[in-house]
């Protein structure tokens, strides 16, 4: 029998998911490990609003280098060197709310290592992933993160409440380095006879082949069109939804827990398995969306151009309605419900604007996810930092942060932003390659 060849794109892809997957567990950890830590030496909410938000200013700063530098040296290398850093950042530095300054330097510099991280994937699965596997890589790729938020969800609170708050901060670097360690000795740059079959001629320049292979990264000398990323319309509609997704994303992340103890008097370690449900619902739904997607694609049901509005209207508009909702239900399952809808139909929605970046520009996706990627991150610190200064300001006001009525602004911001930015892409966004 012929022995049957498992195709290396298809590790590179596997890889790429426990990356997402880990660095997910790590900041879904830190949320948890830090409120703990706060709440039990008396941290007003807008402080730890700041510090949960810290990471975001670091991330935010290395987003655009993070897609120049994978451009330049390789997105396989970055990633690596990029992980490495925050798993020994994590090992080294101790969680305690009262040394401030440490922990403020501590969260930026790993918001700047992570930052590397997406645009360097992108970079990555541009060059090994072909067009017609792209929705279902990207989304499978990406699911890791909800899968890793879902994981850290799920055991991190016990292992706090057994083990100290420290205790996230070691296993979070421990499987830093064992994910190093097994990218270091797998992953590679594509050799032509990794590369998906296409027609070409005899003699051609490795960058050709990886041309003619799917429209994937330009050699590293060519130059980057700054300018024409920068001013066009198809690029901002990316951006602004990828802002929009992220601070939904961000804020029920960094401060569901919160409104589980304050709005329903619930602590994580009461609410058993079902507080992973959101992410995990996340990791289902955007795998539907990228197969979805691939299929309407190649079996010519619609265009790629309106595949990619279809599924981002409906995630966006559904996550909307649910987001507005929460507020509305004064029980743990209707709140997990709600936040589950939402974070769902969100991850849905990425089957639309995130693997637009592919398909607008396949030479540069390393560069356009860097510039998406950064309004991403301005969302976690505008939207992180400014609901803690709501919650502070409600207290201040004398309104009780025990009632959900005082966390609609809460949720009602990321629902509006989710309609508006949907309506963007269904007018500003394509599927075609713009930047050749």
């Amino acid at each position: 029998m012929t022995r049957m060849k498992f195709p290396k794109r298809y590790v590179i892809v596997l890889l790429t998911f426990i990356c997402t997957n880990v660095c997910y567990i790590e900041r879904v950890g830190f949320s948890i490990a830090y409120t703990v830590a706060a709440d039990a030496i008396g941290v007003n909410q807008a402080n730890k609003g700041m510090i949960l938000s810290m990471f975001y200013y670091g991330y935010v700063l290395s987003q655009i280098p993070g897609g120049w530098a994978a451009q330049r040296i390789g997105g396989r290398r970055v990633l690596l060197l990029s992980f490495i850093l925050w798993s020994l950042i994590c090992g080294l530095i101790p969680l305690d709310p009262n040394r401030v300054t440490i922990l403020v330097l501590s969260r930026l510099f790993v918001g700047v290592a992570q930052g590397f991280i997406f645009p360097a994937i992108h970079t990555v699965l541009a060059q090994w992933v072909p067009p017609q596997e792209r929705s279902r890589s990207v989304s499978l790729t990406t699911s890791g993160m909800y899968l890793g938020a879902a994981c850290g969800m799920l055991f991190f609170p016990s292992l706090v409440k057994n083990m100290g708050p420290q205790s996230v901060f070691f296993v979070e670097a421990v499987l830093g380095v064992v994910w190093s360690l097994i990218w270091l000795k797998f992953s590679s740059d594509p050799p032509r006879i990794d590369l998906p079959k296409v027609s070409m001629p005899k003699v051609a320049s490795r960058d050709t082949i990886k041309a003619q292979a799917g429209g994937v990264v330009a050699p590293r000398t060519v130059k980057i069109p700054w300018r024409r990323i920068i001013f066009s319309l198809p690029v901002w509609a990316i951006v602004v939804n990828n802002f929009t997704f992220h601070y939904a994303l961000y804020v029920l992340m960094n401060w569901l827990p919160t409104y589980f103890e304050l709005g329903l008097g619930l602590s994580l370690q009461d609410m058993g398995s079902s507080k992973m449900l959101p992410y995990f619902n996340m990791f289902i739904f955007s795998n539907i969306g990228g197969v979805v997607a691939d299929h309407l694609i190649t079996r010519r049901i619609l265009s790629v151009t309106k595949t990619r509005k279809l599924l981002n209207t409906i995630g966006f508009v559904v996550s909307a309605f649910a987001l507005m909702a929460l507020p509305l239900f004064s029980t743990p399952s209707g709140t997990v419900m709600c936040s589950a809808i939402s974070l769902g139909f969100l991850a849905l929605g990425r089957a639309g604007f995130a693997v637009n970046h592919m398909d607008v520009a396949p030479k540069f996706a390393g560069i356009v996810m860097g510039v998406s990627n950064t309004a991403g991150t301005l969302a976690g610190i505008v939207g992180v930092g400014l609901t803690g200064n709501i919650l502070e300001g409600a207290k201040a006001s004398n309104k009780d942060l025990t009632s959900s009525e005082t966390w609609k602004t809460v949720f009602f911001v990321p629902a509006y932003l989710c309609i508006f930015s949907s309506v963007i892409f269904l007018i500003f966004s394509t599927g075609e390659k713009v930047f050749e």
